[in-house]
């Protein structure tokens, strides 16, 4: 059974190793990131654990834009206590544990959290093979990003809440 839970600093190597399954050493999140993230940002950066061990993840901080924006890569501050957009920078999910619901329980979960607090959408950035899986939950396609993170192309997806 899965179990979904606040990030705790103890956390850091597994998901480490999670984003580093995930993404390439380009994109994925550094140590100091994910240090930063848990300081700043754990009421919105959320683990799923099976049998005691983390096998998936999803972060973002709130921001007042509709689109998420490189510089949010490199500095995290705290999130207000209500509205505004909430970004998704990650959601990953240990190979092994794919294709089993995980990703989606993340990102329910995470949609009820931000509903809660009243922000106005959930806002990503995906690569093209992931548009469906977002579209598929309700996310909308807005085209292709400004983002050049990890130097790949990424497509601003959003959801109103």
């Amino acid at each position: 059974m899965v179990k979904i839970r606040t990030v705790i600093p103890i956390d850091l190597d597994q998901l480490l190793e999670i984003e580093s399954s995930g993404f390439t050493i380009e994109e994925a999140a550094t140590k100091e990131a994910f240090e930063q993230r848990i300081t700043n940002i754990a009421d919105s950066f959320f683990v799923a654990e099976v049998d005691g061990q983390v096998v998936g993840l999803i972060n973002g901080p709130v921001i007042g834009t509709p689109f998420i924006t490189d510089d949010l890569f490199a500095e995290i501050k705290e999130n207000p206590p209500s509205g505004g957009h909430q970004s998704v920078l990650g959601l990953a999910v240990h190979p092994d544990f794919q294709k089993r619901g995980i990703a989606s329980a993340l990102l329910n979960y995470f949609e009820q959290v931000a509903s809660a607090k009243r922000r106005t959408t959930i806002t990503l950035t995906c690569k093209e093979n992931l548009i469906h899986f977002y579209e598929e939950r309700g996310y909308q396609n807005h085209g292709v990003s400004n983002s050049e993170h990890g130097g790949v192309v990424w497509y601003n997806m959003s959801k109103a809440l």
